[in-house]
């Protein structure tokens, strides 16, 4: 360090030399062995390592891990202020193994110097990693007192006030084992006497209030954003008359005479909103009220007969909500009986206690009802054999007992186990356990010709659960250019959590027990609408990839602010605008009050959904809060957000109430325009709050526009809120979806962490209904079940509501099943005669040069009196659970991958989709269940066909792996479109680094093979460099194929070699695939672009139809074979030679013979008992 303080090492060993420590520069001699581990002075708190960091290799002056570097690349994952820093090499040795002089700083990070090291030698590649500080948990400051509960002049008040505090620490605490912070944190204090001169107040004869003649009230009235309520009601709290004051125009109330010593309780009363209560003290405010949301929600529990159990809610508003309503299945719990709050705590639980739970919050603002919960009562500990779990097998193995094609590897249930007995009844601590792999066993496939190893569940116990890791990844892109929406602020509900990147992408890591995902990208540029999504996540910790897009802002228009302003809605070509504002002369003004008279500039972006293109664009999932506080769904007839801005100094501009009108022609459904409402939307819920009611204008208001007539509503701009004209359907129903790996649609082979897509469009051609548009959206996520979507639908017409469905898997667009020229029942997954009422339409079922990516259907509401409409796949609203649930032989709509040629083997099976499912073990494909590192390398073929590639990963350096197998993977090559001829494959391989004890790392042994008559022409130049300065070197004599000892560095495009960490494997895999295809570092696409960034290429050659390849006609005669190619090669200069020899003692040690498709170049297993050498010349051939 700068300051030439002392220096802490942790050694890593007792074997401790003279260092000399410099401006942060370490010498080594051979003999010292310490690690670059700078330490500034001694912290308190808790911390921890990073994962280790490699952005820049050795070439030219050194090697340099620079903070800079680091931080715009992995931002998110090093911490501001670094407490240490630690390094190794790629071969995990440190500096003082290898001799070099290195430099550090906990400020610029790490670096090494060529030119500073022994003559003939560089650097060594390096990685580095950080401790960062977890801060200990510790209080907040105590909140100011409450208003007094009740208030008496002039002696102590019978009433009492509360403060709380917050714990704060590292989130969440229970994961990382925290302790609480120690003491309470609520207090509560009886209210203290006030002086009282004991005079009437001016307004009335009331004589038990003080009155202090020189103290005056002055207050304001503002909703939680901060925009001001003009003519609101100022009373004392529980007096309603008379009024003290009625707010200006700037929300601004004077009151003389009120007592500002904190006792003296005031309230606020404005049509629309729930009365607001403040305290008459120094600058005070009086928050307008919020609508009760939920914070906290029960969690499903398991537990024995005769334990105990607490569920736990929490809902915030204002006020904030202090009655709590508890649920049993339905029916209301007494709370004289059950003595809850906000917690219901069940103790010396007995069967009749088992069901569902949820709860209700109030407030004088509504009601919010939470997710149901289910607690499961069991008599005795349960036992949890393995299921049945099919892998299937490589397509050139068959079991030669059965012939089967796939092998029962086991599974353990997806369940919680019970509580334990001593269990703490605390919120936030589950005690809770998940059945997982207590012990595997390995096992055997006997193939036709090789024998694979596998590794099967031999027992299930039950063990601490592991949280899940949920992550939503994703792309913001205009909606009109898809262009990146670049540096966007991200906020996660009110909390800010970062920034878009410069390609637009973001991660999300969602909270725990989260249940609605609502996110807001904010454009600095203010070019375009601010965003409010709710995304879909899988709770269970799958990934999910989610494009967003965002509306461009409409070019400001001038308006005078002295006159009357008329502004359209409606945005469809050739179509009449929907409906209109109307802004009166003389109402704006600024944000603290002040009238505005000069040119504003108005931007009006309205999102019409009479243009089904905007539908991906649209802000929330249109759902609001009913009257019994369950979500309900809204049918929008357009959004619009209104930017009013000062011309010149562009300040923010506010309105006074103005009017919005509809056209009433519009609306032609029956009902919709008694139900029509203004709704805003609130950016921290992302849930529609009503704003005004619509009435019909008065027909004297007419004379200029008989043809026309309106509903109009009011609303007051004050703030940048989106505005919604929307009504409330209660036609609803569920639509179940399943997504497969291919179209052969078997059930074993269902994909989850798919986005499921459902528009609503109303209506068919031929109903009078309104014109074609789409009124609502929602999305899910597969499971292993599927997905249920909720949509709308009619019982009496089944065309009366229709819906478009998309899929989407990361980038990849799934196809759904097809329906030309007749959609097939077994094909489309529908049973007859409901398929023929639901009209099932692929997009390409008219035109096929048109994109396969989504199908529409009728959404016609299911009879129950029909046995063919009572099994999907459409269920009534209330049959969520049915739904949910229903076999796979069930009714379903049907979606499959497009990209479905490739296959994945391994040893230990592992489910990507259920983090859960992971289980350590040396053959484990992934190492690290918290951190993912997916690595592909691009094959280029030349070939007249796309050819499948096969990776064969084994163990190559550490001695409990060696020679073992980790896996196979399959891919196969895809054209590239600008060269004919020419196609490329992004295969996946194990990469190499630290097992999962995380003890010693393993250089994977890769060996790849085209599945085809190919030869390897070229070898990416400086991936061979790069291999011969890695020791050991794999043989590569085989020009079949090509082998290597996968490199530890993350290499990049430039050698062909593409990897990327994450904390899910699925979205580290999407990622590397995509920058593979696109052939860049930091790109992706869903092109192949095959001369760009590749590794190796094959030339590949097709055989006359029906005969078989060398390796072919070797296995089933050899000395056949042999004299074939005697005949065909032979010559002047060549020589066959052919000797028996034994093939197994040239392969590499295994425990278990392989298939030769993935054994080591030059390997051969022969089944047959007369094996032979092959040679050409002195080299062979």
């Amino acid at each position: 360090p700068r300051d030439q303080r002392n220096l802490s090492f942790n050694f890593l060993s007792n074997q401790i030399s003279t260092s000399h420590l410099h401006h942060g520069t370490i010498m080594f001699s051979r003999s010292l062995w310490v690690p670059v581990l700078a330490t500034p002075c001694p912290t308190d708190g808790l911390a921890e390592w990073t994962s280790w960091f490699n952005v820049d290799h050795p070439g030219g002056d050194g090697d340099f891990e620079s903070l800079e570097a680091i931080r715009f690349y992995y931002g998110e994952r090093l911490c501001a202020h670094p407490l240490a820093l630690e390094a190794r090499t790629t071969e995990w040795e440190l500096p003082s193994d290898v001799g070099e002089r290195v430099h550090y700083s906990l400020e610029r990070g790490f670096w090494c110097l060529n030119r500073e090291q022994p003559e003939g030698k560089s650097c060594s590649n390096y990685h580095v990693r950080f401790k960062c500080p977890l801060d200990p948990v510790t209080w907040s400051a105590w909140s100011s007192w409450s208003p007094c509960s009740q208030s008496t002049c002039g002696v102590r008040s019978l009433g009492s006030q509360t403060r709380q505090r917050r714990c704060l620490g590292p989130q969440p605490l229970w994961l990382l084992q925290l302790p609480p912070c120690v003491g309470p944190s609520e207090e509560q204090r009886p209210c203290p006497a006030s002086p009282c001169s004991g005079e009437c107040l001016p307004t009335g004869k009331d004589c038990s209030v003080c009155v202090c003649q020189d103290h005056v009230l002055v207050g304001t009235v503002v909703t939680p954003t901060g925009r001001p309520l003009p003519g609101a009601r100022v009373t004392l709290k529980g007096r309603p008359k008379p009024s003290l004051a009625i707010t200006d125009a700037r929300g601004s109330f004077r009151v003389a005479g009120i007592c500002s010593d904190g006792h003296t309780n005031v309230s606020v009363q404005l049509e629309g909103f729930a009365p607001g209560v403040g305290q008459a003290v120094a600058n005070n405010s009086t928050m307008a009220s919020v609508t009760p949301y939920l914070v906290k929600q029960p969690e499903s529990r398991v537990r024995e007969a005769g334990h105990h159990v607490m569920f736990c809610c929490k809902a915030l508003g204002t006020p904030v909500p202090k009655k709590y309503y508890w649920y049993h299945n339905g029916s209301l719990l007494d709370r004289k009986v059950y003595k809850y709050d906000s917690n219901l705590i069940l103790r010396n639980l007995g069967p009749g206690q088992a069901g569902t739970y949820h709860c209700k919050a109030n407030s004088d603002a509504g009601t919010i009802k939470s997710n149901t919960a289910v607690l499961t009562v069991l008599c005795e500990y349960p036992l949890f054999p393995p299921f049945e779990h099919l892998i299937k097998l490589p397509d050139d193995c068959r079991q030669a007992a059965s012939g089967s094609a796939y092998y029962n590897v086991g599974l353990c249930p997806d369940t919680r186990c019970p509580g334990r007995p001593g269990s703490n009844l605390r919120c936030g601590e589950s005690s809770d356990r998940c059945c997982s792999v207590s012990r595997l066993e390995t096992r055997e496939i006997r193939c036709a010709g090789y024998v694979l190893p596998v590794k099967v569940v031999a027992k299930c116990g039950c063990e601490k659960c592991m949280p899940p890791k949920v992550l939503v990844r994703g792309r913001v892109v205009a909606a009109d250019t898809e262009e990146p929406l670049r540096f966007a602020q991200i906020l996660l509900g009110k909390e800010k959590t970062g920034f878009t990147g410069y390609q637009g992408d973001f991660t999300i890591e969602v909270p725990p027990a989260t249940e609605r995902l609502v996110v807001t990208f904010i454009d600095g540029r203010r070019e375009f609408v601010d965003a409010i999504k709710v995304l879909p996540f899988d709770p269970r910790g799958g990934g999910v990839y989610q494009e967003v897009k965002v509306m461009r802002k409409k070019e400001p228009i001038r308006l005078d602010a002295d006159k009357s302003n008329t502004i359209p809605l409606g945005t469809a070509e050739g179509m009449d605008p929907i409906g209109e504002i109307v802004i009166p002369s003389g109402a704006f003004y600024y944000a603290n009050g002040e009238p505005y008279n000069g040119t504003v500039q108005a931007s009006v972006t309205f999102l019409d959904p009479r243009d089904l293109a905007t539908a991906a664009a649209a802000s929330s999932d249109l759902s609001f809060v009913d009257d019994n506080g369950e979500l309900a769904p809204l049918r929008t007839y357009g959004m619009f957000l209104v930017d009013l801005r000062a011309e010149g100094s562009g300040e923010e501009l506010q309105t006074g109430r103005v009017e919005v009108r509809m056209d009433a022609g519009q609306i032609h459904m029956a009902g919709h325009a008694e139900e029509m409402k203004l709704w805003s939307l609130n950016p921290t819920t992302g849930l529609w709050e009503e704003e005004s009611s619509f009435h019909m204008e008065n027909a004297g208001r007419r004379v200029r526009r008989e043809e026309r007539t309106f509903l109009i509503g009011n609303v007051e701009i004050q703030e940048r809120r989106l505005f919604n004209l929307d009504v409330p359907e209660r036609r609803r129903c569920f639509v179940k979806v399943r997504a497969y790996i291919n179209e052969k649609f078997i059930p074993s082979e269902q994909v989850e962490g798919v986005v499921v897509t459902l528009v609503n469009l109303e209506p068919a051609p031929g109903y009078s209904a309104n014109p074609r548009a789409w009124g609502r959206f929602d999305s899910a996520v597969t499971g292993p079940n599927g997905a249920c979507l909720p949509a709308f639908c009619d019982a009496e017409r089944a065309d009366a509501y229709t819906a478009y469905v998309t899929a989407a898997l990361g980038g990849e667009e799934l196809e759904p099943a097809p329906s030309s020229p007749q959609p097939h029942p077994g094909t489309v997954g529908v049973t007859q005669p409901y398929l023929d009422k639901l009209g099932y339409r692929r997009t390409d079922h008219d035109d096929p040069a048109l994109k396969k990516n989504g199908f529409r259907i009728n959404l016609a509401k299911p009879n129950p009196n029909n046995l063919d409409e009572i099994q999907g796949p459409i269920y009534p609203w209330r049959s969520l659970r049915e739904c949910e649930d229903a076999p796979v032989t069930a009714n379903h709509f049907r979606f499959s991958r497009v990209e479905a040629d490739k296959y994945e083997y391994n040893v230990v099976p592992f489910r990507e989709s259920e983090l859960a499912s992971w289980t350590g073990d040396y053959l484990s494909w992934w190492p690290n269940p918290q951190e993912f590192r997916a690595c592909f390398i691009k094959v280029k073929i030349q070939g007249p066909q796309d050819y499948m590639v096969r990776s064969h990963n084994a163990g190559g350096s550490h001695p409990r792996t060696q020679g073992q197998l980790y896996g196979l993977r399959d891919a196969r090559s895809v054209k590239d479109m600008e060269h004919p001829g020419t196609s490329a494959a992004c295969v996946e391989f194990k990469c190499s680094g630290m097992l999962f004890d995380q003890r010693l790392p393993d250089r994977t042994l890769v060996t790849l093979v085209p599945q085809g008559s190919c030869r390897r022409i070229a070898v990416n130049s400086l991936l061979r460099e790069y291999l011969a300065r890695h020791p050991p070197v794999a043989p590569t004599d085989d020009p079949s194929g090509f082998s290597m000892i996968a490199p530890v560095d993350p290499l990049g495009h430039n050698y062909g070699i593409y990897t990327v960490t994450d904390q899910n494997p699925r979205l580290a895999k999407e990622i590397a695939i995509g920058r593979c295809f696109d052939g860049t570092s930091d790109g992706f696409s869903r092109e192949m672009k095959a001369d760009v960034g590749t590794a190796l290429t094959f030339q590949c050659q097709e055989r006359p139809a029906g005969q078989r390849s060398l390796f072919q006609r070797l296995l089933d005669s050899p000395r056949t074979a042999l004299e074939d190619i005697r005949r065909e090669m032979g010559g002047p200069g060549r020589r066959i030679v052919s000797r028996p020899i034994n093939w197994r003692k040239k392969c590499p040690t295994t425990s278990n013979p392989v298939s030769p498709l993935g054994q080591s170049p030059g390997c051969l297993t022969l089944v047959d008992s007369s094996d032979w050498e092959l040679g050409g010349g002195e080299q062979g051939f």
